[in-house]
This record gives C-alpha cells, sequence and structure tokens, in this order.
C-alpha cells in the first residue's frame, strides 16, 4: 500500500493542517515556513495548493457518520438504518425522513457541512491566487490546474446541493454571511466548472496505464462523465432544461470517454470490490487478493483516495465511513467487523433475478454464506443482509486487513469510486445514444454471464438496471429523486418486518414524510445559529 510523505508547516486556508491522500502523485516532500504572503508564486506551489484541495475534498468524508455515501444509502430503497440496537436513532431519522425519530438530533450534517466548505474554501483560495502565479515556464499547466481545481469545487457543490437544495454559493474564500442561492445558480456553477475541466485538463495529462502513480486525479473523461450526471440530476428533478449545456452536448462528452479506450469494464463484476474477491488462506492466516481488480482498475473513471495512515494525532487520511457498513462486531474472513449500519432490505435482496452475478458480489448473506458468531441482540434492524461492496476486511485469525495500526475504526482505506465506466455506459443509453442497445447489453453481459438475455434500452429498463449495478454505491437514492418526488416517495415507502435486539421489529416509511421534505435534508441547526438565521431551515426539518 502506497504511503505519502506530510505536508507541514502548510498555514494555508483557514490554517487547516494538510493531511495525504494515497497515491504517488501526492508523494510531497516536507516543506517548512511557508506561508501565504510567501506563496502561490510558482507552478510547483500552485500544484502544492491542488494537492490541499484533494485532501479537502477526501476529508468531506471525515464525518464518517454521514458522509455522502452512507447517508445516500440510507435514504435509498436499498437499506435500512441499522446499527446497534442501542445507539440512538440519528440513522432512523434520516431512513424514515422523521425527526421525530431523534428529536434532539437537529445537527447530525454539521461535520458534512463544515468539511465540504472547507475543501471549498481551499478550492476558491487557489483559484482566487493564479492571477499571481508565474506560469511563465509552463503556460499550460495553468489550465490544468484550474480545471482540477474547478472539478473538485463542482463535485462538492453538487454533493451539498443534492443534500441540501439551497446552499450558500462561494465563488471567492470569504468569510461573509451569506444567504442560500437558488439551486439553479448552484447547479449552472457546477456545470460552469465542469465544462472548464472537460475542455482544459489535457487529455494525455493522467493516462490510465499511469495509473499507479496518477490515480485519483481528475481528468477531463471524469468531468464530462460527472456533467452527465448533473445533467440527468437537474433536468430530472427540476423538469427544465437550462443549464448552459445540451443533452447533445452532454451525449457527446460521453461518447468522448468510451471512444478514449482508457477505459473498460473489468471482466468479473465481484473483483471490482474487495470483500468480495478476497480468499481467505487460513494456513497462512493471508487473504488471496489475486483476483482483486486493483486500486485505478480500467473501470474507474474517478474515484476518492484513503490511506490507512489515518492515527490520533491529527492525520486524517483513512475511510471513516467504511467501518460504519461491517457486520455488526463480527470478523468473519474476508468481511471485517463495523458498527452495523446500512442493513440491506430483504426486499432489495430478494428483486436480483436468478443467474445475477452482482447479488453474492454486492450482498452478504449472513446466514446463506454460513457465518457463525453474529450477535443479533447487538443488531438494529437485523434483515439477514450485510453490504459487501464496501465492507472492511479481516484476516483469517479476525484480525483487521488494514495497514497503518490496524485500527479497524480509523484505519480503513478502501477507495470510493465515485464513477465507474459502467455508468458511463448506462448514461448514453439513456441519453439516446445510436448505441444505446449496444451499451446496455455489455453491463448485462458481465452481469449474467450465460444467462444473459438482451432486453430494450427503455428507460424503465435502464433504470431498473441501474439499481442492481450500483447497488451501495451511493447512486440509487438519487437516481430515484430524478425521476420525480412523488416516484421517489412511493418507491421508497415500505412496512418491512425486522429484529431489533432480537425482538420483532417493524420498519415503517412513509410517502408523506418523503415528499414534505421534497426529498432533501436538515440544515444543521448550529450553522443556522451561527448566521444569526440568514439560513433558513428546509420544509420538513423544522
Amino acid at each position: 500500500m502506497k504511503t505519502n510523505k506530510k505536508i507541514y508547516g502548510y498555514i494555508l486556508l483557514l490554517a487547516l493542517s494538510l493531511g495525504s491522500c494515497k497515491s504517488d502523485f501526492l508523494d510531497v516532500e516536507p516543506m517548512t515556513n511557508v506561508l501565504e504572503s510567501n506563496f502561490y508564486k510558482t507552478i510547483a506551489d500552485a500544484d502544492m495548493a491542488l494537492v490541499g484541495c484533494y485532501d479537502g475534498y477526501q476529508r468531506t468524508s471525515s464525518n464518517g457518520n454521514t458522509a455522502f455515501l452512507v447517508t445516500s444509502e440510507i435514504l435509498s430503497d436499498n437499506c435500512f438504518g441499522g446499527t446497534g440496537n442501542t445507539d440512538g436513532r440519528a440513522y432512523q431519522l434520516l431512513d424514515r425522513f422523521d425527526k421525530s425519530q431523534s428529536a434532539s438530533d437537529n445537527n447530525v450534517f454539521n461535520g458534512t457541512w463544515t468539511d465540504y466548505y472547507a475543501g471549498i474554501f481551499r478550492c476558491n483560495t487557489l483559484l482566487a491566487k493564479l492571477d499571481g502565479t508565474d506560469f511563465t515556464e509552463k503556460p499550460e499547466a495553468r489550465a490544468r490546474i484550474e480545471g482540477e481545481t474547478k472539478f473538485l469545487r463542482a463535485l462538492m457543490y453538487f454533493d451539498l446541493v443534492r443534500l441540501f437544495e439551497k446552499v450558500p454559493l462561494l465563488t471567492t474564500p470569504t468569510r461573509d454571511n451569506v444567504p442560500q442561492a437558488d439551486p439553479k445558480d448552484t447547479y449552472k456553477l457546477i456545470a460552469e466548472d465542469l465544462k472548464f475541466a472537460a475542455e482544459n485538463i489535457p487529455a494525455n495529462a493522467y493516462p490510465k496505464a499511469q495509473a499507479a502513480t496518477n490515480d485519483g486525479r481528475a481528468t477531463q473523461y471524469a468531468a464530462k462523465a460527472l456533467l452527465a450526471r448533473v445533467y440527468l440530476f437537474y433536468t430530472g428533478y427540476y423538469g427544465v432544461d437550462d443549464l448552459g449545456v445540451t443533452k447533445a452536448e452532454v451525449l457527446k462528452g460521453l461518447e468522448d470517454v468510451i471512444t478514449s479506450n482508457e477505459f473498460g469494464l473489468v471482466d468479473d463484476f465481484k473483483n471490482l470490490w474487495p470483500a468480495s474477491s478476497y480468499v481467505p488462506e487460513p494456513a497462512t492466516n493471508t487473504l488471496d487478493k489475486s483476483k482483486y481488480a486493483g486500486e485505478g482498475n480500467i473501470e474507474v473513471v474517478f474515484e476518492q483516495k484513503f490511506n490507512s495512515t489515518q492515527d490520533y494525532n491529527g492525520n486524517v487520511d483513512g475511510n471513516r465511513w467504511l467501518v460504519m457498513l461491517g457486520m455488526r462486531n463480527t470478523n468473519w474472513s474476508p468481511y471485517g467487523k463495523g458498527w452495523g449500519a446500512c442493513t440491506v432490505t430483504q426486499s432489495f435482496a430478494n428483486s436480483f433475478a436468478n443467474g445475477d452475478t452482482r447479488k453474492s458480489a454486492s450482498i452478504i448473506d449472513i446466514a446463506g454464506e454460513g457465518i457463525q458468531g453474529f450477535d443479533v441482540k447487538d443488531q438494529r434492524e437485523y434483515t439477514g443482509y450485510s453490504n459487501k461492496k464496501y465492507s472492511p476486511t479481516a484476516l483469517p485469525d479476525g484480525t483487521s486487513d488494514t495497514g497503518g495500526g490496524k485500527d479497524f475504526q480509523i484505519s480503513q482505506d478502501q477507495d470510493y469510486v465515485v464513477i465507474r465506466y459502467a455508468d458511463v455506459l448506462l448514461m448514453a443509453a439513456e441519453l439516446g445514444s445510436p448505441n444505446a442497445q449496444s451499451y446496455l447489453d455489455q453491463v448485462r453481459q458481465r452481469a449474467y454471464k450465460t444467462n444473459f438475455v438482451s432486453v430494450a434500452p427503455t428507460k424503465e429498463n435502464i433504470m431498473k438496471e441501474r439499481r442492481f449495478e450500483f447497488a451501495f454505491e451511493g447512486l440509487r437514492y438519487w437516481d430515484l429523486l430524478r425521476q420525480g418526488l412523488s416516484t421517489a416517495a412511493s418507491t421508497i415507502a415500505t412496512t418491512e418486518n425486522v429484529t431489533s435486539g432480537s425482538t420483532p421489529d417493524q420498519v415503517v416509511i412513509q410517502s408523506s414524510n418523503i415528499t414534505k421534505t421534497r426529498g432533501f435534508m436538515q440544515i444543521p441547526n448550529t450553522q443556522i445559529t451561527l448566521s444569526n438565521n440568514v439560513l433558513k431551515q428546509n420544509p420538513g426539518w423544522e
């Protein structure tokens, strides 16, 4: 596992010290006596600050409880909130869109809010300083650095605007008390940033052939793919097409990704994920990892990087949310223990078609896989199923399979694949590519192998395929919401029998709760107070 040196003395962006991200491109020599007054002068300075922006994006996950992926899955119809039977009910508040589940939890997203705006502040600071940087030696470097920075800013704003809809729109490193913007203006900035990134990050800046050293960098292909995701959500949820980019332009961007020959589908779906591809070797207390496609594999268009070197002394570079998704206090190699969040709904587990290899690659069937030692009494909303894609891993003797201090809580280092090539194919098919049938078939052929049967590339079939292809990857909820609030509410609403603390329980999610919130989350009360009530709470969370 690659690790990198730390950046010291980097008094930059609200005096936040910089941790490290995993990948050789972040191997930076320690620096001392670096102040804003003598920084941002050279290309090397700008690249160093860009590393800080990537680090800022990484840190948006440092508050693991409400990290974007975890929240997205709790909100969807794939999962319930789960966690320990005696834990607080913040996840039930989210799962049911009902603040009465935990009335005192009015700051569930405070850490998320501050982490995202700290990352955006870093991006805005770098963008504001570019005019004062000397790019004489490599004038093309400015466009690349600006493109990557704007990509990261767009990605962070896209997460925020989907979670909260009306958020302060900051484009300069200001400390002003700014009111929430019309979401249309936020989406317009996101689209502009992504178009700039797509047009200005050179195609050969970070080739996949060199993924070992540049994995995790934003590319023009990542920008084009993310712009398509933004376009589909915005036009779907709001029912208007005024982003400043046309459907044809968005589709062309996806076709550019496809014809670049930089990407492809990994042959076996299970090999995309550590927990589904690792094989325990008890005799040597090791895991055979030879089947795992690896970080930065051919299918990865963009991923959020993590390290196993996090500690309790201020280094914040681990995947803090992964442990939330592990089976509750249960090591069963290759699966490692966690806190039991996001128990997989029985209805979803039962909805996979026969022959779909994605089911066993995506879901841990606790009884079906013969897992022993699972303490049902300690688990809330037990369904018999757990997420496998983003599960911690453990060695045969039950010890954590991480680097660093092997602390299962903070040393998790599995990267989050933000955009996969399969998503590019299905978005292109949805947008009406002439090759839509081929694109859908490619995804389904991998999933079903010899059981493959072609289906027409209709919107209904594509959306159905997306649910199984991207389960537990943070996409399902937003795919539902962009089909319309009523569709999302009626689909997520359910009554399902579960077990909590080994006693019968029932999860009841009412569509009216989703409708009254319009699908958006609670603005942190602390932020409203700090703004002197300039910020306003979202409907349904007052």
